[in-house]
């Protein structure tokens, strides 16, 4: 039986850290489900078709890793999705309290699904999707933070 791990995230794009974090997920798991949240309440740089498109072709060549839309609860996606687990990655001691209290309210809705936390590469500490998408606007190079196939993307914007 397939172990299923679910990693969520608006991936707004995807950057190296996701990558990261969901091959380090697959040394854990035989599956990870990327979660593209559909919540236009963040007001994301890119429709989460486009979101979807770039994780999938960052991903093209790994079988074990699936981009899927979603909306609503995540515990509904991990159902769905026949999750065992929700994959996190936390870059610093700051997003551990976010991170625990959102672990600890899907604990409450779905006891069965346990949140597996994964450290931040050093060299992707720093690393997020708001940083990539103000560096991109002003026309900073972001090449070696995001994945190849994402650059065209945010050429675009």
């Amino acid at each position: 039986m397939k172990r299923t791990a679910i990693y969520p995230g608006t991936f707004d794009p995807i950057t190296l850290g996701h990558v990261d974090v969901v091959k380090r997920g697959l040394k854990m798991f035989d599956r990870v489900v990327v979660g593209v949240a559909d919540n236009p309440d963040k007001s994301p740089m890119f429709d989460v078709s486009t979101r979807v498109a770039m994780v999938e072709e960052t991903f093209k060549d790994e079988p074990d890793v699936q981009a899927v839309r979603f909306s609503g609860l995540l515990v509904n996606l991990a159902h769905e999705q026949k999750g065992d687990a929700i994959l996190r990655g936390l870059r610093a001691a700051s997003d551990f309290e976010y991170e625990f209290q959102m672990a600890t309210m899907n604990r409450r809705l779905d006891e069965r699904i346990e949140t597996v936390f994964v450290m931040a590469r050093e060299d992707y500490t720093f690393v997020s999707s708001r940083f990539i998408r103000e560096i991109s606007s002003m026309g900073g190079d972001v090449s070696e933070l995001v994945p190849p196939v994402v650059i065209p993307y945010l050429a675009t914007k």
